[in-house]
């Protein structure tokens, strides 16, 4: 079997899976070139203490659902493996141990979970760990990036506008996706499926009927997340 190359990592609650996220990790795959993309829900996430939010199991099922008719899209469980809660840079220590060096990883993030990631643990380790890819987001601008590069993380970083990326000659570039932005919550699906409307053409139809055969987000199948108690700062990824 051969070893991926390039792997793409996107993480998030994924409370459910939507269009739009699939949408972001094509292009991602696309305009990267990568040999693979994991979907990386996370189990205990730090930023939803004390919030409800769909059982791991769920979520999972419905990322299996949304995927496995994509010949690069993965999913990833390493995060309910993982003690604790879901931090970043502990889910890419332990990828980066499982691929090995031959392996190069990219972390999805949008521009505004980027623009908090000195919140996150540990997170000047995220850029010896992995290139970073960064999305476009309504409200922030890619200008932001630079100088939060060069204040939070190194004065070394430069922009390279032949591969659109900030590069550094020690640490992961940073590279800057043209994705589509499409106007898709997790909250607005949940709104609506808990309201009994239609969530059609905003989730995959699988997930449209896995929602509806489970009779998820109406309540009933929710749990508080307070098992884990907080440890240090994270910063929020996107639904």
């Amino acid at each position: 079997m051969k070893v991926p190359q390039r792997v793409g990592v996107m993480g998030g609650t994924f409370d459910p899976v939507h269009l739009g996220h699939l949408r972001v990790a094509e292009e991602a795959v696309e305009e990267l070139q990568l040999d693979t993309l994991l979907f990386v829900p996370a189990a205990v996430p730090p930023h939803k203490s004390g919030k409800a939010i769909l059982p791991f199991a769920h979520r999972w099922e419905m990322l299996r659902l949304a995927t496995e008719k994509h010949p690069r899209f993965m999913v990833s469980d390493i995060e309910q493996r993982l003690p604790g809660k879901s931090y970043t840079v502990l889910t890419l220590r332990k990828l980066s141990e499982a691929y090995g060096d031959a392996a190069q990883l990219f972390f999805i993030a949008g521009l505004d979970a980027f623009l908090e990631m000195d919140t996150w643990w540990h997170f000047h380790d995220l850029f010896r760990l992995s290139h970073l890819v960064v999305l476009r987001r309504p409200g922030y601008h890619e200008s932001e990036m630079l100088g939060f590069l060069r204040e939070r993380v190194s004065s070394l970083y430069a922009y390279d506008g032949a591969d659109a990326c900030y590069r550094h000659p020690r640490l992961f570039p940073v590279h800057c996706l043209s994705n589509t932005w499409l106007d898709i919550s997790s909250t607005r699906i949940r709104q609506l499926a808990k309201a009994g409307k239609s969530v059609r053409y905003l989730v995959p139809a699988e997930v449209m009927h896995y929602i509806e055969a489970n009779r998820l987000y109406g309540g009933v199948e929710y749990f508080e997340n307070r098992t884990a108690a907080p440890r240090e700062p994270y910063g929020q990824r996107a639904e």
